[in-house]
């Protein structure tokens, strides 16, 4: 498993008018090529009436599923700009269709890379990118007198405390960088004097936000 990669939030929008042509850029998060084909068949369903649906993803660990499909504009000016855009964001498990309404003006071959590269890398901002990081878990329990304290410490930290369980005593469930689990259990026993119970959990992607990160 890749310890970090890559991809969209769950799915977003966004559109630009281009020399009165209307550019609608949809984005999704995708794992299975079934997926991205029956997002691009939802998207053609919705804009059916459109000039073009467009479209490009990019699906897998090591990116194996690469396709790209102009749907009736000149050949590679569409879908292959729209596939370079999520490249260049190290994008994975991603798909993207960009609905175009002609406007009565042509674009010419640079115009239109540059109008379906443009719309993508909108829609993909707007949309938001995350990180996920492989994160190891730690179950911290502790009796009621060091909530507080705890629970203060772990929100200011850099690890993810991802859940609090009120139980008999209190659980709290942390996600930590690999290779950080000794240091943060050490840290844990003096922080409570070493009165916490601790405990491994399963390893598992935590979604981090971050910026977009080039312009396509």
């Amino acid at each position: 498993m890749l310890s970090f990669y890559y991809t969209v939030k769950p799915e977003g929008s966004d559109e630009l008018i281009i020399q009165k042509s209307r550019f609608i850029g949809y984005v999704r998060r995708v794992e299975t090529e079934e997926a991205a084909q029956a997002f691009i068949q939802e998207i053609k369903k919705k804009h059916h009436d459109a000039t073009h649906n467009c479209s490009a993803y990019i699906i897998g660990e090591h990116d194996e599923i690469q396709k790209a499909n102009d749907d009736g504009e000149p050949s590679g000016t569409a879908g292959i700009p729209i596939l370079e855009v999520l490249k260049k964001q190290h994008l994975k498990d991603t798909a993207v269709v960009v609905t175009r309404y002609f406007g009565g003006i042509k674009l010419g071959a640079g115009g239109l890379i540059r109008a379906y590269g443009g719309t993508t890398s909108q829609a993909v901002k707007t949309t938001g990118i995350v990180k996920r990081q492989l994160m190891k878990g730690i179950s911290v329990t502790v009796d009621y007198g060091l909530l507080g304290k705890l629970e203060n410490v772990l929100r200011n930290s850099t690890h993810i405390l991802e859940n609090i369980h009120y139980l008999e005593n209190v659980e709290f469930i942390v996600y930590v960088q690999d290779g950080e689990e000794e240091t943060f259990k050490n840290w844990m026993v003096d922080l409570t004097n070493n009165q916490a119970e601790l405990s491994d959990l399963e390893s598992k992607y935590i979604e981090i936000e971050v910026e977009s990160t080039k312009e396509g």
